[in-house]
């Protein structure tokens, strides 16, 4: 190899380093999130736990009764819709874990559509 004066041999060492150091990451994140449903299980545990919106529609079937909504206010048949249309009404649990996941999908959206790297 050809000679280097120690300021350089150091900055390789760094670069290596953190190099290796995001590819484990990268690959360790991507593992956990396609092959790990733990990963989903427990913040759905919390909501089933927390949030008195899902307990609720847990003991009262879904009916589609147009009548009772105001007008222009539709009617969510998805839950999680449900909660994001009444945010300021869930519980912190619910507006911290709804938060989080909006918050990556959104992060990867813009990130993954301007070539950046995100997992």
């Amino acid at each position: 190899m050809w000679p280097l004066d120690p300021s350089q041999k150091e900055v390789l060492r760094f670069a290596v380093r953190c190099r290796v150091l995001t590819l484990m990451l990268q690959v360790l994140t991507r593992f956990l999130g396609s092959s790990t449903p733990i990963v989903y299980w427990f913040p759905a545990h919390l909501l089933q736990d927390q949030e008195p919106l899902l307990r609720s529609l847990e003991t009262v079937p879904w009916k589609p009764l147009a009548g009772d909504s105001p007008p222009g206010q539709k009617v969510p048949r998805n839950s999680i819709m449900g909660l994001l249309y009444n945010w300021k009404t869930c519980s912190l649990v619910t507006q911290c874990i709804l938060g989080y996941f909006l918050t990556y999908w959104l992060l990867g959206l813009l990130l993954h559509c301007n070539f950046l790297p995100w997992t």
